[in-house]
């Protein structure tokens, strides 16, 4: 019998979903600002600056973006033991290195059952490793863009430097190529999150909404025993 446990706290599944929605509103209007394939009249009233507004909403979702991650990183050093920024950096421990040997293995068909674990796996951490760090990349270029349009303003002061070193060109090809690969990471985490969710049978998918997830008595309990095995004060 599993047992109802729970996982992901509230800022965990909140931030989630808001870069959820971000991904998807910055994906969307980066992409026309880049490629305006649609042309609004200008006899109707939202015409004449229509790609003002785009700009604006991109910029707008941009600000909550980078909120959503301050909030994230915030939680990663307060919050309970799976969302710390630890489970980043699996090849730092044993253990973490022996659950990364067990999920290339299963993800290579090598072992037929997906390693047991009660937060994200350790390959799961690593991808999302790389994710953020795709994430500060990609918040960084975005921002160095939108001071060189405010030359001398506050963006421009603290990014302008990296045009020196990256030609302005090359820094948006940089920001429209890490749009496609976190799209692509979108497509296998929701992939990943069904097929996980079948082989295990641990409510992953309703997790992110609830928080709980159901996990076997046996790992509970050898959770409890670190736990007490954890120096106290």
């Amino acid at each position: 019998m599993l047992r109802r446990y729970y996982v992901w706290e509230i800022p965990v599944r909140l931030t989630h979903w808001v870069n959820v929605v971000c991904i998807t509103v910055l994906s969307v209007t980066g992409y026309y600002i880049g490629n305006p394939w649609l042309q609004a009249s200008t006899r109707e009233w939202y015409g004449p600056y229509f790609m003002g507004n785009v700009r604006f909403v991109h910029f707008l979702f941009g600000f909550i973006f980078v909120a959503s991650l301050a909030l994230r990183t915030y939680w990663a050093f307060v919050g309970n033991e799976w969302a710390s920024w630890r489970g980043l950096f699996p090849f730092l421990t044993p253990e973490g290195r022996r659950g990364l040997k067990q999920a290339l293995q299963y993800y290579l068909f090598i072992r037929r059952e997906p390693p047991e674990v009660i937060g994200h796996n350790a390959l799961a951490g690593l991808t999302y490793m790389v994710i953020v760090a795709l994430y500060f990349i990609q918040v960084f270029t975005g921002f160095a863009l939108l001071g060189e349009a405010n030359p001398g303003g506050l963006w421009s002061k603290l990014t302008g430097w990296v045009f020196i070193l990256i030609p302005n060109q090359y820094l948006r090809l940089m920001h429209h190529l890490i749009m496609w690969l976190l799209l692509a990471f979108v497509v296998h985490h929701v992939y990943a999150a069904f097929l996980v969710d079948s082989e295990e049978g641990n409510g992953l998918l309703s997790s992110i909404f609830s928080g709980f997830k159901f996990i076997s008595p046996r790992r509970l309990a050898k959770l409890s025993k670190d736990e007490k095995a954890q120096p106290q004060g």
